[in-house]
């Protein structure tokens, strides 16, 4: 392994700029998720997915593209092997918006090179990651072997919005013992990720003239032609004050070994109230406060721990706002609603043993070039869920870079070659290898 590893990196660093001018070239692509913007000639994925097949099928693997959404395409590749020792490389290609252009150093497609550094909207999230798993595929082939393993190359769409390409993928193709994600990780491992649901609480309260309000807040007599409202808004209010509460109690009494206290959040993101409630709990009436508010919907970005489990997670939330419900005797007969998977979204946790092989080969790989070794936890969430959804054990390994979804985004060329060379390490260590 030693001999063949050193002359696999041999050729890493004869060809070099190889994996550095495919990352600038695809950079070059704009492929900016439709969801967030569609505009003429930023939104070619398809000409992203092209490149890259090319790329793959000079090397030697069959390729397959099929839309996830109308002319938004994944691309599988597939080198043959044993099933037992298989492999799978996942990247997604789509890119957030990369704003006002003006406010970059550079423009934000332009691939530039300088200060040691590639610039561009995707250079670090992730088209450097993309690049780098199929160099150190190209390394293992150019160096004479071939890995014992099936090796299996996703290049996917959405993961800004979902992950729904590599959700369609990971239920759709053959499974692999095992995958790797090579999003940014500035030469970090990462084999656990919190998993992540959009929850809806709707609280309920009761439309009136708010000239009527003061009916609400003080002792007087009921009478049918001044029915008092119920104000969602004020009810809203104190349920956001218990989501805080606890907030602080999940960070105070849960914990995983390689994430930070307190990362399980409850983040209340967008908050909508106003009156008469549309069939998806959000107020179809927001634009007159003389009416009292008789819905609230507050939606919340949950992320929860490595260890947990979705479901588990879901009934303990319920019973949060079950008990919430019970101090106010208007919610006791009207309970607010909980609607989960908003858009659809829903990430199940990352749980990877560190000693699984798997990741012992990246460990292995870091220490052959004599790097430090840091094993650590995904604060956000990426792919690697939905292939945890479905069994494969997954690890999270990348390239080094900053201001991702920022302006002025890069990648460091240093780390693509780095990447490269632990990722070809990592492929022949799992896989095994024969020569060709």
């Amino acid at each position: 392994m030693k001999q063949a590893y050193e002359k696999v990196c041999a050729v890493i660093d004869a060809e070099r700029d190889w994996a550095i001018l495919q990352s600038q070239a695809i950079v070059r692509i704009p492929s900016v998720n439709p969801k967030f913007q569609i505009a003429d000639g930023l939104n070619r994925e398809a000409d992203v997915q092209a490149y890259l097949a090319g790329l793959l099928e000079e090397i030697g693997l069959s390729t397959e593209r099929y839309d996830v959404f109308p002319g938004r395409p994944n691309l599988i590749a597939s080198l043959a092997g044993e099933d037992e020792t298989s492999l799978m490389l996942n990247g997604h290609i789509d890119v957030v918006p990369a704003g006002d252009a003006g406010t970059w150093s550079m423009p934000p497609f332009s691939g530039d090179i300088a200060k040691g550094c590639l610039w561009g909207r995707g250079a670090t999230d992730m088209k450097s990651g993309v690049i780098a798993m199929i160099a150190a595929l190209r390394a293992v082939l150019r160096a004479g072997y071939r890995p014992r393993g099936r090796v299996d190359v996703h290049s996917v769409v959405d993961e800004e919005a979902g992950g729904f390409g590599a959700i369609h993928a990971a239920a759709n193709f053959p499974k692999c013992r095992a995958g790797i994600i090579t999003e940014t990780t500035y030469g970090n491992i990462l084999p656990a990720e919190g998993g992540l649901e959009w929850v809806r609480v709707v609280i309920p309260g009761r439309a009136a003239h708010s000239a009527w309000r003061y009916t609400s807040l003080y002792p007087l007599a009921e009478a049918p032609s001044r029915t008092p409202g119920v104000s969602a808004v004020d009810l809203g209010a104190r349920f956001l004050i218990a989501l805080g509460e606890l907030e602080r109690d999940w960070a105070m009494t849960k914990s995983h070994p390689l994430l930070p206290p307190g990362m399980n959040t409850l983040h209340a993101g967008v908050i909508r109230a106003g009156a008469f409630a549309g069939p998806n709990g959000v107020p179809t009436m927001m634009e007159n406060p003389a009416i009292t508010p008789d819905c609230c919907a507050i939606d919340i970005d949950l992320k929860f721990l490595p260890n947990e489990k979705s479901a588990d997670v879901r009934t303990e939330f319920e019973a949060f706002v079950n008990r919430f419900a019970q101090n106010y005797a208007w919610l006791r007969d009207h309970p607010p609603k909980v609607i989960w998977e908003l858009g659809g979204l829903h990430f199940e946790p990352m749980n990877t043993p560190v000693e699984h092989p798997l990741v012992q080969s990246l460990v292995s790989g870091r220490k052959a070039l004599g790097l430090d070794v840091d094993i650590t936890g995904f604060i956000a969430v990426s792919d690697a869920a939905h292939y945890a959804a479905h069994g494969i054990p997954c690890v999270i390994y990348g390239c080094s870079g900053n201001n991702a979804h920022g302006i002025d985004e890069y990648v460091t060329l240093e780390s693509i070659t780095e990447t490269t060379k632990v990722l070809a390490y990592s492929i022949m260590k799992w896989c095994g290898i024969h020569g060709i």
